[in-house]
């Protein structure tokens, strides 16, 4: 049975050499390989590029423009900032100023509900004191009487006679003023 097979192999039973090494097409190779660079080099510099490089300037100039941008934004954050913390300084300053009124007048009643208590207190204190030795006085006066019963009483279960009440009341306030 006979099969036809392509002819693939060189005559005399040698395989044909590699496509692109063959001599006798190295002028078509080289011509289609100046014309296709040529075609890429002229749709590279032509079309791609200008794109690619316009895209690079567009890419640059909005990098540009936000790094302006941020620095502009730095710039009102830091007054923004400055400005904030100077109006918490006054608040921080206003409030310390209310609380030290507040506690000057705090402690200024304070002091005057003290002094008028302790003038009350002092006026108690003497009338107290007053009544203290009126009741003493009084105490005393009844003592003195009370003494001088007693040493009369005495005196006449001794000798047997009243002695007289004038020199037992002089002799008792003497005995009590010591």
């Amino acid at each position: 049975m006979a099969t036809n097979t392509a002819h693939t192999q060189a005559p005399g039973g040698a395989k044909e050499p590699f496509p692109p090494f063959q001599q006798d097409t190295f002028a078509s190779q080289l011509l289609w390989l100046v014309l296709i660079f040529g075609a890429l080099y002229l749709l590279m510099a032509r079309v791609a590029l200008p794109r690619v490089g316009g895209i690079v300037a567009a890419r640059s100039s909005q990098i540009e423009s936000d790094l302006a941008e941020a620095q502009r934004l730095k710039v009102e954050t830091e007054a923004a900032v400055a400005a904030y913390e100077k109006l918490l300084a006054d608040a921080r300053a206003n409030a310390q100023a209310i609380a030290g009124k507040t506690r000057d007048s705090l402690m200024a009643e304070a002091d005057q509900r003290r002094k008028t208590l302790e003038d009350q207190l002092n006026r108690k204190l003497d009338e107290a004191e007053k009544a203290i030795v009126a009741t003493k006085s009084a105490a005393m006066a009844n003592v003195k009487g009370i003494a001088v019963d007693a040493a009369t009483a005495i005196v006449e279960r001794l000798i047997g006679q009243a002695p007289a009440e004038k020199s037992v009341a002089d002799a008792v306030t003497e005995v009590l003023k010591r």
